[in-house]
């Protein structure tokens, strides 16, 4: 019945634009990702992400940790492994209702849950285990609504250990994040 509505709806206001969040643009030397953002769930969380966004801070950025079946991390690196400069850490908002889902956006973070400042990753499947339960969990905060595909490529680009980040799944080749953007 829901569906029937909107289609409805739909079909008699056509000039009319659904209200989405805001959405980003994500360039990276495999491909773009459009991922639409939960600032109506994770308001912080988003304002923080979007603080990066604006400031260019992820621009030629690293996807620095992959792991096919799980995620795809990245923000938190230059090219040598630098790490990048970060604002304060934002405050945990996995309680959102937002679950670890194949083709979300969370914010990696350490083990005290409050700790979120840049990093990211991407689900590359459903990783429920990583949702708030009795402990807090990892924020989900966005959607991508296209470019799955180029986050298969990712996926897909051999891994190794890296001496400098002390860290296994880090991309044989770089995988740069050349450029994000707002979209709206």
């Amino acid at each position: 019945m829901k569906c029937q509505t909107l289609a409805l709806l739909a079909a008699l206001l056509p000039g009319f634009v659904w209200a989405s969040g805001p959405r980003v643009e994500m360039q990276t030397n495999l491909g773009n990702i459009v991922v639409e953002l939960e600032a109506d769930k994770a308001p912080k969380t988003v304002a923080n992400f979007l603080s990066y966004v604006d400031d260019g801070s992820y621009n030629h950025s690293l996807f620095h940790r992959v792991i096919p079946g799980f995620v795809a991390q990245g923000g938190g690196y230059n090219s040598d492994f630098t790490p990048l400069p970060t604002h304060n850490p934002v405050e945990n908002e996995s309680n959102n209702g937002l679950s670890n889902r194949r083709g979300t956006l969370a914010m990696a973070r350490m083990s005290d849950p409050n700790s979120a400042t840049r990093q990211f990753y991407f689900n590359l499947n459903d990783n429920l285990s990583l949702d708030a339960n009795v402990q807090p969990g990892y924020t989900v905060f966005g959607t991508v609504v296209s470019g799955m595909d180029v986050l298969e490529k990712i996926a897909d680009e051999p891994t190794t250990v890296d001496p400098k980040l002390r860290a296994s799944d880090v991309p044989t080749d770089p995988i740069v994040i050349t450029k994000v953007t707002r979209l709206n």
